[in-house]
C-alpha cells in the first residue's frame, strides 16, 4: 500500500494527535509509534509467537496457595424439560 494522504495534527489535551483516515484504519485499538530516519512510523504491535509465549510462562514464579480459587457452591442443574426450561 503506497497511498499518501496529508491530515492535520490537532491538540488533544496536553498532547498532540492525528485522526486515522479510513482508508488507513488498523483492526485494533493499539499501535506502535517509532521515529525512524526523521519519520513517525505507526505499526501493529508483534504478537509474540508459541515459543515466546511458552518462554514467559515458564519465567514465572510458580503459583502460591494464595492464587488457589475458593470453593463455591455449585450444585448440579435441575431437570428440563426438551426445551431446557426447568421442570421445578
Amino acid at each position: 500500500m503506497n497511498a499518501v494522504r496529508h491530515v492535520r495534527i490537532f491538540k488533544n489535551g496536553r498532547s498532540r494527535a492525528v485522526r486515522i483516515p479510513k482508508e488507513f484504519d488498523i483492526f485494533g485499538d493499539e499501535l506502535v509509534m517509532r521515529e525512524e530516519d526523521g519519520r513517525l512510523v505507526l505499526e501493529r504491535p508483534k504478537k509474540p509467537s508459541f515459543r515466546e509465549t511458552l518462554e514467559w510462562l515458564r519465567a514465572q514464579p510458580p503459583l502460591g496457595p494464595e492464587d488457589d480459587f475458593p470453593l463455591i457452591d455449585d450444585p448440579p442443574p435441575g431437570p428440563t424439560d426438551e426445551f431446557g426450561d426447568e421442570l421445578y
